[in-house]
């Protein structure tokens, strides 16, 4: 009966067509050996939720799936079958990444494997910014990538969790052009379009030019959304062995802070019962925030006749970022009044980024290599002024807006800060045999952060040096079947000096983990892994004097992950996983020894996301269905827990000749759930909401 049972799982799979194509045993006459014949109908790639090429976060051609490292590749696809308007929108899907966890405010936050990743976003293989205090566009971007663990080897200064990676649309070559019009919940507006023209026969050359409008209020009252987004890109004919685009982006963003609601009244008990999560904690009279960002850069591509191939990615970014946030200071013991901050910010920043690469395959005796080595620049300057201003408080059961903003003359913070780092890196991918792959790779940085206080005209320069590296080993045991092996280690530079005016030494992480990848068919992947995840050296405040740090803090992410991408063969993809991230404090000074042991903040110790799309065949061609869930456990929020949640999405699209029509409901059973806080304020999660796209393709 178990035989049985065996065989009709396996012939099923077989006849869905994803399993292992070297598992299919062809016939064969008696007496002749015939060579295995792979026939495989591929989905087309663009509605593919399992993406096809390598990941050009990695930065090798080497596939995926014999990758020795856990990336996560979210593709268009599932982007547009969602219809994510946003970049944490995007990183819900990703297992192991909590996003948006300080709620609708404006910026993208995110934590990757229990550590911070916020400031670790890169854009065509370069840091947006050391401080990511603009929201990044997702209409301009062709995936989002998600390399978790330590991955200084490749990108130099990021913290151990990992970080994302994105690809901004390029020229192709055929010609197109569409435009789509959504409207949604909570008054959204949004218009979009995407044009690409060939200037060459061979369509080479190149223009393509991405636009998007949008104005949107929001579940919260009062608050509201602005977003103008334009990206030209143009690529020119150099020849067959030369690709070469530039690649420019301007954004402007006009918003409201959301801000949460105080803890008494959301996730704990208040005597006067639940807050309405419509309610705004904030002020009529506070200015909105106005952020533009513009980038201009190009990507080159150029294959030597000696068998190198010369990569360079460069940008020069300009951005700013400026308006009043009202916060939560406490909640009275009357339990309705409610005490406000208003601090006044303006950032003003830019950033000159410049990577440039040479990769090889060679052949030794011991295997053949695909050698890169590379160095990469980069100068990082923020200039901050920020006010700390007065505001009458607000009966939050009952409230009346309207109070006057009273801000100093003088700022609290008038400061720059300039972040230089010049790295150099080597990384040898060696195929020892067909079934054996070895990995080592070692990086050495030069960093240089200076901060100069305009107020006292005090200036502090830290310069630091770190040496990183890793080493993979990956073996395929069966057809498909890859375990692997690996160690990696990062560093990320502290800033400021301690009570003797000394400098300290950069923070250092490091992470050893197994995994398996599980190549079912070129169509669906399975991948587990789990991890022990260090960062050292992380600030803590000096016991003996409070104004001073000292760096003696440690944290650690125990974890394992579940992964699973899958488009079967008979219009069903799946995408999803499931994570155990045990983030906490193993070390801390004498003046945060209560702190050890402590869940970090804001991660669950469970979560899960799932998203499924079923297209149908035949007469119902054109016609798609989708629906997903996604949920936490409960997560430490600094005193207190914010509780778990799940939450569920269905959608349908008609897609025939030049027509597209999607209806997407997000939250579609309208649950109450928050997705994590601060100290006084706890961030709530979005109700439920439709969205409705028609689209045009020329």
């Amino acid at each position: 009966m178990e035989n049985k049972i065996i065989c009709g799982v396996f012939c099923l799979v077989s006849q869905a067509g994803w399993v292992p194509a070297q598992a299919q045993v062809q016939p064969a006459a008696e007496g002749t050996l015939l060579r295995e014949v792979r026939v495989q109908a591929s989905p087309d790639d663009a509605e593919a939720f399992k993406a096809a090429a390598p990941p050009g976060v990695s930065r090798s051609n080497v596939p995926l799936s014999e990758q020795a490292q856990s990336i996560t590749v979210v593709p268009r696809a599932l982007l547009d079958s969602q219809q994510a308007m946003a970049l944490g929108d995007a990183l819900q899907n990703v297992p192991g990444v909590v996003s948006q966890n300080f709620g609708r405010r404006g910026w993208d936050d995110m934590i990757i494997r229990g550590q911070t990743a916020s400031d670790a976003v890169f854009i065509d293989g370069l840091r947006t910014s050391a401080n990511n205090r603009v929201a990044q566009e997702l209409f301009g971007v062709e995936s989002v990538e998600v390399l978790k663990g330590p991955a200084s080897l490749l990108y130099g200064r990021v913290l151990p969790g990992g970080l994302v990676s994105m690809s901004s649309k390029r020229p192709g070559r055929e010609a197109m052009a569409s435009s789509e019009a959504t409207v949604g919940s909570f008054g959204l507006r949004q218009t979009t379009f995407d044009l690409n023209q060939p200037l060459s026969d061979q369509g080479k050359a190149a223009l393509r030019l991405t636009g998007l409008v949008m104005n949107s209020d929001d579940a919260t009252d009062h608050v509201f959304f602005k977003n103008r987004y334009l990206a030209p890109a143009l690529s020119l004919d150099l020849g067959a062995r030369t690709d070469f685009t530039l690649l420019a982006s301007y954004q402007e963003r006009d918003y409201v802070r959301q801000q949460g609601l105080p803890v008494s009244g959301s996730v704990l008990a208040n005597a006067r019962g639940l807050l309405p999560l419509s309610r705004f904690t904030g002020e009529t009279t506070q200015r909105p925030y106005q952020g533009y960002q513009s980038r201009l850069g190009y990507a080159l591509i150029h294959r030597f006749d000696s068998g190198w191939t010369l990569s360079q990615n460069a940008r020069h970014q300009k951005s700013s970022l400026s308006g009043q946030l009202t916060a939560i200071s406490s909640l009275a013991s009357d339990g309705f009044t409610l005490r406000r901050s208003v601090t006044d910010q303006q950032y003003d920043g830019g950033n000159d980024a410049l990577d440039t690469q040479l990769q090889k395959t060679l052949h030794s005796p011991w295997g053949t290599h695909e050698l890169t080595l590379g160095t990469d620049y980069a100068r990082d300057t923020e200039s901050t002024l920020s006010k700390t201003c007065a505001v009458a408080s607000l009966n939050v059961y009952q409230p009346v807006y309207g109070a006057t903003i009273t801000c100093p003359s003088a700022y609290r913070t008038n400061s720059q800060v300039t972040t230089r780092s010049l790295g150099f890196y080597a990384r040898d991918q060696l195929l020892l045999t067909p079934q054996v792959r070895l990995v080592l790779g070692l990086r050495r940085d030069q960093v240089s952060v200076t901060s100069d206080n305009r107020l006292n005209g005090v200036s502090q320069s830290n310069p630091a040096t770190a040496t990183t590296g890793s080493a993979a080993l990956m073996v395929e045991v069966l057809p498909g079947v890859r375990p692997y092996l690996s160690y990696a280690t990062s560093f990320f530079p502290n800033t400021g000096l301690d009570v003797q005016n000394q400098t300290f030494a950069p923070e250092s992480g490091r992470q050893l983990e197994a995994g398996l990848k599980w190549e079912l068919s070129p169509r669906a992947s399975l991948t587990a892994a789990v991890y022990d995840l260090r960062r050292r050296n992380v600030l803590q405040t000096d016991p003996n004097n409070s104004a001073y740090s000292i760096a003696v803090g440690e944290q650690r992410t125990q974890g394992g992950e579940l992964g699973v991408t899958a488009d079967f063969g008979v219009g069903w993809s799946l995408f999803g996983g499931y994570a155990y991230t045990d983030a906490r404090i193993t070390a801390a000074g004498a003046a945060d020894a209560a702190t050890v042991g402590q869940s970090l903040n804001n991660v669950p110790l469970h979560s899960f996301t799932l998203s499924s799309r079923y297209r149908f065949q035949g007469d119902r061609r054109g016609w798609s269905l989708s629906a997903g869930a996604r949920g936490q456990g409960p997560a430490r929020a600094y005193t207190y827990e914010v509780p778990g949640y799940t939450v569920a999405d269905v959608g349908v699209a008609y897609q025939r000749a030049h027509w597209r029509l999607a209806f997407n409901v997000k939250n579609v059973l309208d649950q109450r759930y928050f997705v994590g806080g601060v100290a006084q304020a706890v961030a709530v999660g979005t109700p439920r909401t439709a969205l409705l796209t028609v689209g045009y393709l020329y």
